[in-house]
């Protein structure tokens, strides 16, 4: 009788149907090349449909889910060589997620100052309570698994990471790749639909008169009717740097950008790729949007050091889950301030070259950015973007796989404060912060003549 229980224990597939086998292979068979499948008619379409900015960003998106199955391969490949990889009993007791049961160290034999009631335990005896801890642990575990940690607990040590460990470690895997690619359709969607807000703009500005449009000066510089720079130029906190940046931070949350600086920003895209001022940017503007979209997803080396650098950091007491939620939110208001910031630069070098002027001159150029590199903005954005989808997808899997009444999520106005933080950034981001970024910057663009030769 024991035999055939522990036969049965230890060959599942032996004992199970071939039936269910065959119909459990079947069904992630069909899924996988049904999924396959989508993605290739994705791609078909979109090359149709000359969107290459966004075909682009979909194979990005397919690298980015064969990285991760490698990765989810390479787990569970190695899980058994991990598994049976013990380390000393007191290593448990730094950096733990969770706090520490002394109770279950007790239970254990471990008395770091003596044992309890000063009573002393011989090393057989010590044994004998790891292994009896060992079995209520792995209760529900295999035979295999609980034969492998036993052994650890035999030798007064604990497995490095166990294969429940490993599994869960997979669902985490599985979770941030779903969350992750949600969120980039959703920071698409939400992109294009504000950038399509300003399509009324552009109809506006192409029906003004000629009269009332900018001429071009030889020296290739834009000049335009002193508009705008009445509208900026007069409030006298411009003069300010500290003020002038305050204005800029709250600007962000309201109107991002007005008709008079949309205006402008097209005709300075106008200017450089020396188009018909009554010509539409509207198609072009969509097209940069996509070109930065391709360039914010997709998971960089970078990032995956700062999601190791999460989960190292993620230790009990330190509410790393709630205070780096500040972080994506602090960048993005730095970028969306910066980018009004350039706006009202461009205001105050016309209101001081061209003061007995009629006529102001539109200067846009690099040095208007940090560090003279107008890409950098796109880097930070897209760290914002990942490490608000990680966040939420650490949220979902501690959900999942652990429950909502976890150790992970003992203070529940920590989880809720992220919660709302993760959606303000998300929302701020995708429609407001990149659609600025790809009209003030459509400028600087190193593949507008491409990206002009696709709209037309």
């Amino acid at each position: 009788m024991a035999e055939e229980e522990k036969h049965v224990e230890g060959g599942s597939l032996e004992v199970t149907p071939t039936w269910a086998v065959a119909l459990v292979c079947s069904i992630f068979v069909l899924a996988s090349f049904g999924l396959v499948r989508a993605i290739h008619h994705l791609g078909r379409y979109l090359r149709r449909r000359q969107e290459k900015s966004l075909y682009q960003a979909l194979d990005k998106i397919k690298e980015e889910l064969m990285l991760l199955g490698f990765i989810s391969l390479l787990l569970t490949v190695f899980q058994p060589v991990i598994a049976s990889i013990c380390m000393p009993h007191n290593f448990i007791e730094h950096m733990l997620p969770c706090k520490f049961d002394t109770k279950t160290l007790t239970l254990a034999g471990e008395a770091p100052h003596g044992a309890p009631n000063g009573t002393s335990e011989t090393p057989s005896g010590h044994a004998r309570r790891l292994l009896a801890l060992n079995r209520r642990m792995l209760s529900s575990e295999s035979s295999k698994e609980a034969a492998e940690t036993s052994k650890c607990f035999a030798k007064n040590k604990v497995p490095f990471v166990s294969r429940e460990g490993l599994h869960k470690l997979h669902i985490f895997i599985f979770v941030l790749a779903v969350v992750h690619v949600v969120y980039s359709c959703l920071t698409l969607i939400l992109g294009r639909y504000k950038v399509h807000g300003w399509s009324a703009w552009e109809r506006r500005a192409q029906a003004e008169p000629q009269t009332e449009t900018p001429s071009i000066k030889k020296r290739g510089k834009l000049v335009r009717q002193s508009t705008f720079l009445k509208k900026h130029a007069n409030p006298k906190w411009i003069s300010s740097d500290f003020l002038s940046w305050i204005v800029c931070f709250f600007r962000q949350f309201g109107r991002s950008v007005t008709y008079t600086e949309y205006q402008t920003l097209r005709l300075g895209f106008i200017r450089v790729s020396k188009q018909s001022s009554s010509s539409s940017s509207h198609a072009v503007r969509l097209r940069v949007l996509e070109d930065d979209f391709k360039k914010v997803v997709g998971i960089s080396f970078y990032l995956w050091f700062f999601v190791v650098l999460f989960l190292l950091l993620n230790v009990s007491g330190w509410h790393t889950y709630f205070w780096i939620a500040f972080l994506p939110l602090g960048i993005l208001l730095v970028v969306g301030a910066k980018l009004q910031n350039i706006i009202m630069a461009l205001a105050v070098e016309i209101a001081e070259e061209q003061k007995n002027q009629s006529t102001v001159v539109v200067n846009l150029r690099d040095e208007l950015f940090w560090f003279n590199r107008p890409k950098l903005i796109l880097y930070l954005i897209h760290f914002v973007l990942f490490q608000n989808a990680f966040e939420l997808a650490f949220f979902v899997w501690i959900w999942a796989a652990f429950g909502f009444d976890s150790c992970f999520m003992e203070n529940l106005g920590f989880v809720i404060t992220r919660l709302v933080i993760g959606v303000i950034v998300q929302v701020l981001c995708s429609y407001s912060t990149l659609p600025l970024y790809a009209l003030v910057t459509q400028v600087f663009h190193r593949g507008s003549t491409q990206i002009i030769a696709f709209a037309e």
